[in-house]
C-alpha cells in the first residue's frame, strides 16, 4: 500500500489567526466566524444561505487573502482536530463512506487518510435552510464550497453529488477535475440547473450529500458552504482565463473549437488555438473545449482576480464515429431529434416524443462509453429568459425519461439556450419552426 505524505509544517502567515481577511469582495455576509448565515437583499446576491464558519479549516486566513477573490492558499499542515464547535462534516478530514483503513488500494492513499477517524471522518449531510426562499422568484442559483484536497485524477476517487436526493451531475463533473495537492483549499462555485429550483421553495432544507463511492483513498475537507440565490454578478471579483486548445497527439493547436465554461458562456479559438475569456468570477473554474471529431475535452482554471492567471491548457482526443438512427455520427457532432413534442407553454413530455428518445437510449446502450449533451432551443418570441427557463425545463424532461430507463444520469447534460442559438432567422413562422428544436450534441464516444 503506497503512502503519501507531506512535511508537517505551518506557515506563519496561513497561522496568523486572521480568520477575516476580507478585502475585497462585495458582500454582506461578514460575520466568518458564525456557524451559519441567512441573509436577504445582499450586494452579492438576493439570497446567501451558508453553513460553516469562514476559517480555512480553523488555519486562518494569510494577511490580505481573500477566499472569494483569490487562487488557491497557501499549503497548510495537517492532520489537525476537528473542534467541538465546528457543525458536523467542517473543518476535519473526511473519508469515503466505503473507506476501509485496512485495505490495499490500488491508486495508494493520501496523507488525510492517515488521520481517519472512524467517527469523524464519514461524510455528512449538509443541511441549508431555505425556508426564506419559500416566496422568492429564482432566476440563478450557484452552489460555493470551499474545498480542501480532493484528488480524484491522483487516488481515483469518484466522488457523487446529491441536492435533496436527487444527481448533481455538474458538480461530479467538476469534482472529476480536481487534483488539489498541498493539501491548499480552492473556493469552487457551481450553477445549480433549474430542475433543483423547486425544491428550494418547497422544502424547509436544502440537503447536500458529498461521497466517494469507490472507497478510496482520497481525503479530502470542506471550510463552508454557500447557496447564492439571483447571484449578482457584477457584485464579484473577477479575473481573465487564457489559454489554448491543442491536439492532444500531434500537440498542434485547433483553431474554431469552442470553449465553454459551467455557466455555458463561450468563445471561439484563433487560429493558434488560442483564447481569452474576460470577466469570469474568481474560484477555480473547469474550462471545455469542443470541436467536431474530437472528444470533448476539460481542463481546471485556478482563477485569482485580474489578469494574472496560469495559462489554460485544453487536449482534445480524436473520437470515434457511431450509429445513430441507422446513420454515422462523429463525437462532437450535433443532431436535431424529431417529432420531440410539448403542449404550448408546458414543458411535460407528449407520448409522440418517446420513439425518437427511445434512439437516444438506445444509442447510450449501444456505446456504454459515449456521453451526450441535449440542448433545448426556442424561436424569439417572448421574453428571452422565460424562454431559456422552459426550453431547460423540457430538454430536462427529454433527459428524465433517458434516465427512467437505466442510462446513468451522469452520462446526460441538459442545458436550455432558449433563443440564443438560432438556426434560421426569426422572421417566418417556418423559420420559426426550425429554431424550436431539441439537439444532442456526442460530447465523448
Amino acid at each position: 500500500m503506497t503512502r503519501h505524505f507531506f512535511p508537517i509544517f505551518i506557515l506563519g502567515i496561513c497561522l496568523a489567526n486572521n480568520i477575516q481577511a476580507q478585502v475585497k469582495t462585495r458582500t454582506e455576509d461578514k460575520n466568518w466566524t458564525a456557524q451559519s448565515a441567512e441573509l436577504a437583499n445582499t450586494l452579492e446576491a438576493d439570497y446567501i444561505i451558508r453553513v460553516g464558519d469562514i476559517d480555512n479549516l480553523g488555519f486562518g486566513w494569510p494577511e490580505g487573502f481573500d477566499p472569494f477573490c483569490s487562487r488557491s492558499t497557501e499549503v497548510h499542515s495537517y492532520p489537525w482536530e476537528a473542534k467541538k464547535e465546528d457543525a458536523a462534516g467542517f473543518d476535519r478530514i473526511l473519508m469515503s463512506s466505503k473507506f476501509n483503513p485496512n485495505a490495499s488500494l490500488t491508486c495508494g492513499n493520501d496523507g488525510y487518510s492517515a488521520a481517519y477517524d472512524p467517527k469523524l471522518s464519514k461524510p455528512v449531510t449538509y443541511q441549508l435552510p431555505t425556508k426564506i426562499l419559500k416566496d422568492a422568484d429564482i432566476q440563478n442559483a450557484y452552489l460555493q464550497i470551499f474545498l480542501d484536497d480532493f484528488q480524484s485524477p491522483t487516488f481515483c476517487s469518484k466522488f457523487r453529488v446529491t441536492i435533496n436526493g436527487s444527481r448533481f451531475a455538474e458538480a461530479e463533473k467538476l469534482l472529476s477535475f480536481l487534483d488539489q495537492t498541498g493539501p491548499v483549499g480552492k473556493l469552487v462555485t457551481i450553477p445549480i440547473p433549474e430542475e433543483f429550483y423547486k425544491g428550494f421553495k418547497e422544502k424547509p432544507v436544502m440537503s447536500l450529500y458529498i461521497d466517494d463511492v469507490n472507497g478510496s483513498g482520497d481525503g479530502f475537507a470542506i471550510d463552508f458552504i454557500r447557496l447564492l440565490v439571483n447571484r449578482k454578478r457584477d457584485n464579484t471579483c473577477k479575473g481573465t482565463i487564457i489559454g489554448r486548445v491543442l491536439d492532444k497527439e500531434t500537440e498542434q493547436p485547433i483553431a474554431n473549437a469552442t470553449v465553454f465554461l459551467a455557466d455555458k458562456s463561450s468563445v471561439t479559438t484563433n487560429a493558434e488555438g488560442q483564447f481569452r475569456i474576460t470577466g469570469v468570477p474568481t474560484g477555480y473554474e473547469i474550462v471545455s473545449a469542443s470541436y467536431a471529431g474530437y472528444n470533448d475535452g476539460a481542463a481546471g482554471a485556478d482563477i485569482g482576480e485580474g489578469e494574472d492567471n496560469p495559462e489554460t491548457v485544453i487536449y482534445l482526443k480524436k473520437g470515434v464515429q457511431a450509429t445513430f438512427n441507422n446513420q454515422s455520427i462523429r463525437v462532437g457532432e450535433t443532431v436535431s431529434l424529431n417529432n420531440i413534442m410539448f403542449d404550448q407553454g408546458k414543458s411535460d413530455l407528449r407520448a409522440e416524443s418517446k420513439p425518437e428518445l427511445d434512439k437516444v437510449v438506445q444509442f447510450l446502450q449501444a456505446n456504454p462509453g459515449a456521453e451526450i449533451e441535449l440542448s433545448g432551443h426556442t424561436s424569439s418570441e417572448g421574453m428571452a429568459a422565460m424562454n431559456r427557463s422552459l426550453s431547460y425545463l423540457r430538454v430536462n424532461a427529454c433527459k428524465e425519461y433517458i434516465v427512467q430507463k437505466g442510462i446513468d444520469p451522469g452520462r446526460v447534460i441538459a442545458v436550455g439556450y432558449g433563443p440564443d442559438k438560432p438556426v434560421a432567422p426569426n422572421d417566418t413562422e417556418p423559420n420559426r419552426a426550425k429554431n424550436r428544436r431539441v439537439e444532442m450534441r456526442v460530447v465523448k464516444i
